[in-house]
C-alpha cells in the first residue's frame, strides 16, 4: 500500500510539473509585446513619393482659391472657370468631396455661380439685399453679405481634404496612408508649426495645419503639438505592426478629433475677430469688410463639416445646423449676414454663443478661448 501511494504522489508530481512546462511555453508563444518606441522625428522617407497624388489636389484647390480671389479685386469671374478647377485632376477636388458639398458649390445657383455674379466691379453696401453683392473693404460679397470665396475655400478643408482623410485613416492603413493623411491636413514631416515665410516653402504649413499652428502656443502643449504627437505614434505603430492595432486605433482617434478641434478653434478665432471689429464705434468700410470677410471664413469653416460621418467627428450634423443659425446663414435658407454689420448691438451676441456652445462641445478651458483671440505665428514671429 505504502508503495502504491508514493508512486501516485510522485504521478501527480510530475503531471503538476509538466503543467507547468506547458503553460510556460504556452506563454513563450504569445508574450506581451514591449512597449511602442515612438520616435522624436516622423520619418519621411517616401513622403514625396507616397503623396504625389494629394499633392497635385492640395495644388488644384489652391489654384481654385487663387481664381475666386481674382473677384476681390474688381475682375470678372466665370462659373466655367470655377467649375473646371473644381472638376479638373485625377482624383479631382470634386472628387474627393462630400456630395453634400459638391452639389451646394456647382450648378447654376450655386455658391461658385453666386460668387460669379458677384464679381465684376459692383461696390457691396451692407443692407437689405439687392442687386448681386461686389466689393467692400478689398474682399467679395454676394447680396447677402456672405463671401462665397470662403465658402468654397475654408468649407473644402473639411469637406473634401479632411473627407479624403477620413477615407484613409482606418485600421488596415499602410505607412504610405499616414503620410498621404499628413499631406492632406497640410503639414510636412518637419512640422514646423508655421506658415511663415520664416520657413522654407517646402516645409512651411498649409491648409487645416496653418491654422493649428496659429492656435498653438508652442509650449508644446497646444493643438499643433499633440497633433505632431499623434501622427508619431500612428507612424509607429503602423509600422511596427499587427501586435500594437491598439496603440494605432488609438493614435487614428486623436488625429481626427485634434483635427476637428483645430478646426473649432480657428472658427472660434474668427468670431472674436468679428466682434472685435463691428463693436468698434463707426466702423469704417475697411472695418465691416475685414470683419464680414472673419465672419465668413468662421462659416465656411464650419459648413464644410455637414455630412461628414459622425464616426468621423464629435459636432453632430443637428449641431452643425444649429450654430448656422446664430450665424444668420442656415444650410437650407436664405442667408443675412449683412445684419451683423448693420445692427451689431443685438446680432454679434449670436456669436458669443457659437463660441460659447464651441467650448462646451469640445471642452475647451476658459484660457484656450482667450487665445484662441491670436494668431500665434504672428504674435511670436514665427
Amino acid at each position: 500500500m505504502k508503495r502504491l501511494f508514493d508512486n501516485r504522489y510522485l504521478t501527480l508530481i510530475a503531471l503538476f510539473v509538466l503543467g507547468l512546462a506547458f503553460f510556460s511555453c504556452d506563454n513563450e508563444e504569445d508574450p506581451t509585446p514591449p512597449e511602442l518606441q515612438i520616435p522624436t522625428a516622423y520619418d519621411g522617407t517616401d513622403f514625396s513619393s507616397a503623396t504625389a497624388t494629394e499633392a497635385a489636389v492640395l495644388t488644384q484647390l489652391s489654384a481654385l482659391a487663387a481664381e475666386a480671389q481674382r473677384g476681390r479685386q474688381g475682375q470678372t469671374v466665370s462659373l466655367e472657370t470655377l467649375e473646371s478647377l473644381y472638376a479638373a485632376g485625377n482624383p479631382s477636388v470634386e472628387d474627393i468631396s462630400t456630395t453634400y458639398y459638391a452639389q451646394r458649390l456647382t450648378g447654376t445657383g450655386g455658391w461658385l455661380d453666386e460668387l460669379a455674379k458677384a464679381s465684376g466691379g459692383s461696390v457691396y453696401t451692407p443692407g437689405e439685399p439687392q442687386g448681386q453683392g461686389g466689393t467692400l473693404g478689398g474682399y467679395l460679397f454676394d447680396e447677402n453679405g456672405l463671401e462665397m470665396e470662403q465658402i468654397a475655400e475654408k468649407g473644402l478643408f473639411g469637406a473634401a481634404l479632411y473627407n479624403h482623410a477620413t477615407t484613409l485613416l482606418s485600421g488596415q492603413m499602410t505607412s504610405e496612408n499616414v503620410d498621404q493623411v499628413l499631406a492632406v491636413f497640410g503639414a510636412t514631416p518637419a512640422f514646423s508649426n508655421s506658415g511663415s515665410s520664416n520657413v522654407a516653402s517646402g516645409e512651411r504649413d498649409r491648409f487645416m495645419a496653418n491654422y493649428a499652428a496659429r492656435r498653438d502656443k508652442n509650449d508644446g502643449n497646444g493643438l499643433y503639438s499633440q497633433m505632431k504627437a499623434a501622427f508619431l505614434k500612428l507612424q509607429a505603430a503602423t509600422k511596427a505592426g499587427q501586435e500594437y492595432q491598439e496603440g494605432k486605433e488609438e493614435a487614428i482617434s486623436e488625429v481626427k478629433l485634434l483635427w476637428e478641434k483645430a478646426n473649432a478653434a480657428t472658427i472660434i478665432n474668427y468670431c472674436h475677430a468679428t466682434i472685435s471689429r463691428l463693436s468698434a464705434t463707426n466702423p469704417s468700410s475697411e472695418d465691416m469688410g475685414a470683419a464680414l470677410h472673419a465672419y465668413s471664413e468662421a462659416v465656411g469653416f464650419l459648413h464644410g463639416w455637414r455630412t461628414i460621418s459622425e464616426v468621423d467627428k464629435r459636432i453632430s450634423d443637428a449641431q452643425i445646423d444649429q450654430l448656422l443659425v446664430l450665424f444668420n446663414a442656415p444650410q437650407d435658407g436664405v442667408p443675412t449676414s449683412y445684419k451683423f454689420a448693420t445692427d451689431p448691438v443685438n446680432e454679434l451676441p449670436k456669436l458669443t454663443l457659437v463660441i460659447e456652445q464651441l467650448k462646451s462641445l469640445y471642452e475647451f478651458s476658459t484660457q484656450d478661448i482667450e487665445d484662441f483671440k491670436k494668431n500665434w505665428v504672428s504674435e511670436q514671429g514665427r
